[in-house]
């Protein structure tokens, strides 16, 4: 959850879980099709076998979860990630894959779910419909990018006026390091908070800073980089 790189990480944890172990990918809400992995499609029933985004998919004809199962389970066979869902046609993104969570959790060892979305924005703050965490969830990570730490809220954050409310300023103030971490520990939605995009000296500082006044451990680093470091 949250924004500054959420599917980015989700590809990063499936490589890094996958050796050895059986991942899936999802979403609770919408996420676009990866093109990394294989993508079992869930399909109403009657409905053929379908591509997307040039990406065969194996569809559901049956609509039955049954069938669905064992359509990842052939996946599997390719992959050891594997994402499900159902398609969103008026997005071409994937959706909820129609089925729940625990189900897919009985056949994988980790599931990894994207459960909102941020408009390619930095920051976030979230309407009381989001996001949208399984009932099954072991771990919540709560994304954020630094890079949006001091630019204005209503540029750097989505949900802008959810944001600003939470951290008691105003729309147009900047997105302080204490009004970032005033949003995430009023939320109180997550386990971890990874901040994301810290390449440099003062972006490590300022993570450092932030984790400092987070209410829970903190991770920090690069995507790109594949650096990281536990800050608390």
């Amino acid at each position: 959850m949250g924004a500054g790189g959420k599917s980015t990480l989700v590809r990063a944890l499936a490589g890094e879980l996958s050796a050895g172990a059986r991942v899936i990918v999802a979403t609770s809400t919408k996420m676009f099709v990866p093109d990394w992995c294989p993508v079992v499609l869930c399909a109403a029933s009657g409905e053929p076998a379908a591509r997307k985004g040039g990406l065969a998919l194996s569809a559901d004809e049956s609509g039955s979860m049954a069938s669905t199962l064992a359509s990842v389970e052939a996946a599997f066979s390719e992959s050891d990630v594997v994402c499900v869902g159902s398609a969103h046609e008026p997005t071409e993104k994937l959706q909820s894959p129609g089925l729940d969570f625990s189900e897919l959790a009985g056949i994988a060892d980790y599931v990894l779910v994207e459960a909102d979305g941020a408009r390619h924005l930095p920051l976030k703050a979230h309407e009381s419909r989001e996001p949208v965490i399984p009932e099954c969830a072991a771990r919540v990570v709560c994304v954020a990018g630094v890079d949006g730490v001091g630019e204005p809220i209503s540029r750097a954050c989505h949900r802008p006026r959810r944001f600003a409310q939470l951290a008691g300023v105003s729309e147009d103030a900047p997105a302080t390091v204490e009004a970032v971490a005033a949003v995430l520990n009023a939320e109180s939605l997550h386990d971890v908070v990874f901040i994301n995009k810290v390449e440099s000296a003062e972006q490590r500082e300022t993570a450092a800073h932030l984790a400092s006044l987070l209410n829970t451990p903190a991770v920090a680093g690069s995507l790109w980089r594949n650096e990281f470091r536990c800050l608390r």
